[in-house]
C-alpha cells in the first residue's frame, strides 16, 4: 500500500502537528506534503520526506505566509499525489482539498473546519487592524475561500473528526458524515506527583481565542499564585494586566511541563477548543481541570472525577469555580487512569485499524458508509448545567 500524508503547513508545534507525528511514526516511509515547512520553528520531522508546495519558494513564503492566503487553495491542489493508493490529510484549513485519482482512497482527519471561514468568521474580520482597504477586501476573499472549502469536501472519501464537537461542525458546514478518533497524548511523559504545591497552572499558545485574559482577571482578584506557560502575541497584553501573583514562564519543554502540572492544584482551561490536549496532559499528571463547559473539554473531563466546569466564559464564572474548588478532594490515581484511554498507542491502533478497513473496503468497491462508533476513545460526558 503506497501511502502519502498531507498537512496544511509546518510552522508551529501544536496538537495537529502531534497527530501528524503519530501518523509519521505509523508510516515512516510516507512522504509528507505541506504548503511549507519552517524547520527553525518545528524540528520533529528532520528525517521525514517533506515535499513543499511552490509557496515555499516565494518571497517570505515561510515567515509571512498569511500574505499568500488567496494562493493556498491553488498550492494545495498542486501536490502531485497520482502514485499513491491511500492519501491521509490532516487538516484545519486547506489540506483536505488535495486532488487524488479515481484509484486513490482519501481519508481526511479534520481538526476543525477552518475557524476563520465558518464558526469565527465575523470575529476574525472584526479583530483585523483598522484598515479600510483590508476591511473592504477581506470579506470578498473569505467568501471565495468558503466556496472553495465547501467544494473541496467532495474530494474526501471519508472524514475522521478529532471530537464529537468537530463532528457536529462537519455535519453543519459540509453536510458530511464522519467517524471520531480522538487525538493522542504521550502519557508516558506524565505521571502523578506526591506533593501538591500552592499554585494553579494555565497556558499554551498565547493567542486571543484561548482567553487567558479571563484567567488573569480572575486571579488578579483571587490573589492565588498562578503560573502561565507558553508564548504568543497575547504575552505582552497579559503581562501588562497581570499582578504580582501571576508568573509567566515562557516556552517550556515537555519535561518541564510535566513537572509543573503534576504539582499544581489544578489546570485552568478557559477556552472553547475543538478537542484540547493540555487538559488531558494535566489529567495524565493526576491533576484535575477547571474548564469552560463547552467544546472538546466536555468529551474528556468527567465532572467531579477528573475536573469541574464553569458555565459562562467570563472571569466572574471562573472566579466562582476556583473559589469553590477543593484541591484535596481528588484521586490522582483515578484521574491518571482516565487519561490513559487517550494514549498514543491506542490512537495508533485505532488509526491503523481504520485505514486498513477502509482501504480493503475501497479495493472491493463496496458501498462506503460511516462506521459505528468503534473507534471513539471515550464516552461523551456533558457538564452539569
Amino acid at each position: 500500500m503506497r501511502l502519502a500524508l498531507v498537512h496544511d503547513y509546518l510552522s508551529q508545534d501544536g496538537g495537529a502537528e502531534r497527530v501528524l507525528k503519530a501518523f509519521h511514526e505509523l508510516w515512516p516511509e510516507a512522504p509528507i506534503f505541506v504548503l511549507f515547512h519552517d524547520e527553525e520553528k518545528l524540528q520533529h520531522f528532520k528525517n521525514a520526506d517533506i515535499r513543499e508546495s511552490f509557496l515555499a519558494r516565494l518571497p517570505f513564503g515561510r515567515s509571512q505566509y498569511q500574505w499568500y492566503l488567496s494562493w493556498m487553495p491553488l498550492a494545495t491542489e498542486s501536490h502531485n499525489l497520482k502514485n499513491f493508493d491511500v492519501v491521509i490529510s490532516t487538516s484545519s484549513v486547506f489540506a483536505k482539498g488535495v486532488i487524488t485519482g479515481p484509484d486513490t482512497l482519501h481519508i481526511s482527519y479534520c481538526h476543525t473546519p477552518p475557524r476563520f471561514l465558518w464558526a469565527d468568521n465575523y470575529k476574525y474580520v472584526e479583530d483585523l487592524p483598522h484598515n479600510a482597504l483590508i476591511k473592504a477586501f477581506l470579506p470578498r476573499l473569505l467568501h471565495k475561500l468558503r466556496l472553495w472549502d465547501n467544494m473541496s469536501t467532495d474530494r474526501v472519501d471519508h472524514f475522521l473528526a478529532n471530537s464529537r464537537t468537530v463532528q457536529n461542525r462537519i455535519a453543519k458546514y459540509y453536510r458530511r458524515e464522519s467517524d471520531v478518533v480522538h487525538p493522542p497524548i504521550d502519557t508516558a511523559l506524565f505521571s502523578p506527583g506526591t506533593n501538591i504545591a500552592n499554585y494553579y497552572v494555565a497556558g499554551g499558545r498565547l493567542v486571543p481565542y484561548k482567553r487567558l485574559d479571563l484567567v488573569v482577571h480572575a486571579f488578579n482578584r483571587l490573589k492565588y499564585p498562578l503560573k502561565i506557560f507558553g508564548t504568543g502575541p497575547e504575552l505582552k497584553r497579559l503581562r501588562d494586566m497581570a499582578q504580582s501573583n501571576v508568573e509567566f514562564l515562557g516556552r517550556i519543554t515537555d519535561e518541564e511541563k510535566a513537572e509543573l502540572l503534576r504539582h499544581a492544584r489544578a489546570f485552568i482551561h478557559p477556552q472553547l477548543e475543538d478537542f484540547g490536549i493540555t487538559p488531558l496532559e494535566s489529567m495524565a499528571s493526576g491533576r484535575p481541570v477547571i474548564a469552560y463547559g463547552e467544546g472538546g473539554a466536555t468529551e474528556t473531563i468527567v465532572p467531579n472525577e477528573t475536573g469541574t466546569f464553569f458555565p459562562n466564559q467570563s472571569w466572574e464564572s471562573l472566579l466562582d469555580a476556583v473559589l469553590n474548588f477543593n484541591h484535596h478532594a481528588w484521586d490522582s490515581t483515578k484521574i491518571h487512569g482516565h487519561a490513559q484511554k487517550f494514549n498514543l498507542e491506542n490512537f495508533k491502533n485505532n488509526i491503523k485499524q481504520y485505514v486498513e478497513h477502509r482501504y480493503e473496503e475501497f479495493k472491493k468497491g463496496a458501498r462506503q458508509e460511516p462506521l459505528p462508533y468503534l473507534f471513539i476513545n471515550t464516552t461523551t460526558q456533558q457538564p452539569n448545567r
